[in-house]
């Protein structure tokens, strides 16, 4: 069986090498041949100009594409995979397009998996964790009501005046800010058209305590069914959301009020302009470290007094091994080849396993690649 590896960007690099340490088959391509061999020639000699019809005559069956390609190939690399009876994983959420070749999948014994790599990813797994052990748990009762936080950001390691700093193009973070998001905020449904319209603050508990800024991001009600969560549970916060900084807010107060005055083709031009400035003056200098902060939580409460209450942290940071989000992204991606191809995730569209085993084992890999990753018990 072979690997065929879709992209070589930034967050490529620390997957590609658990892979061929692996001793995996593995084939690199990549739209420039030049580009993908500065970046990972000194990890395999295999490296072909990429091309849907090239890509489709090389897949045999049982073979695995990983797109870490931009997210509008996904849909057409997945449905290459379905024809030729190849697998397919990408980091990227489960679009309604993707979601929607589930039965052609099944039928086709392939395994389209998603949602597999820092966020969506890694909080996917430690919700699926933290809800098990919940279920197992002498507090566990129907009747409890429940509260969820999951909270990631990419920030700089050594903080700057702008409170964030650039890994690659600003634009995807700019245009993020105009997209609204649902979740869920004593009991009821908060539906925000701007991020920072539900800004707060969270209290990290890393082992030097830290306070960010936060805000829900997308749609988070869906993933409740996605942790398992009983329909019958009260629920009284559930929030998947952005982390940032402390003082973020402040420092990108007027890109906030700019932003909301953009509108059609002239605003995007504007929102272009200002992720060239931003590069310019805001981009990591080579070697710098980035830092990543994931936390995600899960408390349950009888009579107002809380029974459970447990969060995983993670913090990580730039290395000689690669950027913390790189090898975030993309050792779990590795993972979850290696899961497809040793038949541990079944046909059809899915995201990060909920299966116990699979958990256990990506979390204790995952370990490895952060500074600091902890279970926190609120209660002990």
């Amino acid at each position: 069986m072979t690997i065929h590896w879709c992209g070589t960007g930034l967050s490529a690099i620390p997957g590609l090498k658990r892979l061929i340490e692996e001793g995996r088959n593995l084939v690199v391509w990549n739209r420039t041949v030049d580009k993908a061999q500065e970046a990972v020639g000194h990890l395999t000699d295999d490296i072909r100009a990429f091309d849907p019809e090239t890509l489709g005559a090389a897949l045999a069956p049982g073979d695995v594409v990983v797109s870490m390609l931009p997210a509008d190939w996904h849909l057409p690399l997945a449905e290459l995979c379905i024809e030729k009876g190849a697998h397919f994983v990408s980091s990227s959420y489960i679009a309604p397009e993707m979601r929607a070749l589930d039965e052609k999948a099944k039928a086709a014994g392939v395994a389209l998996v998603n949602e597999v790599g820092l966020d969506p990813g890694i909080d996917h797994l430690m919700a699926h964790w933290l809800v098990e052990d919940y279920r197992k748990s002498p507090a566990y009762d129907l009747k409890n009501t429940i509260s969820f936080i999951s909270y990631c950001g990419g920030v700089p390691k050594y903080t700057n005046a702008f409170r964030y700093k650039f890994s690659w193009s600003p634009l995807g973070v700019l245009k993020a800010l105009r997209s609204p998001s649902r979740s869920i905020k004593a009991h009821s449904v908060l539906e925000v058209a701007r991020p920072w319209d539900a800004l707060s603050s969270y209290d990290a508990p890393l082992p030097t305590p830290e306070t960010f800024e936060v805000y829900p991001n997308r749609d988070s009600l869906p993933f409740m069914a996605q942790y398992g969560f009983d329909e019958a549970w009260p629920v009284k916060d559930f929030v998947r959301g952005t982390l940032r900084l402390g003082g973020w807010s402040e420092a990108w107060a007027d890109v906030f009020r700019e932003i909301e005055t953009l509108e059609g083709a002239a605003g995007d031009a504007r929102l272009k302009e200002m992720s060239d400035q931003f590069w310019a003056e805001n981009a990591y200098d080579e070697g710098e470290p980035d830092r990543v902060v994931l936390c995600v939580g899960l408390s349950a409460a009888r009579d107002g007094n809380e029974v459970y209450h447990k969060t995983w942290t993670l913090d990580a940071h730039g290395d000689d091994r690669g950027t913390a989000m790189a090898r975030l992204v993309s050792v779990t991606v590795a993972l979850a080849v290696a899961s497809v191809l040793d038949r541990e995730i079944g046909p059809g569209v899915s995201a990060a396993p909920s299966d116990e085993r699979l958990v256990r084992r990506w979390l204790d890999a995952i370990d490895t690649q952060a500074q600091h990753m902890q279970l926190v018990d609120h209660l002990a």
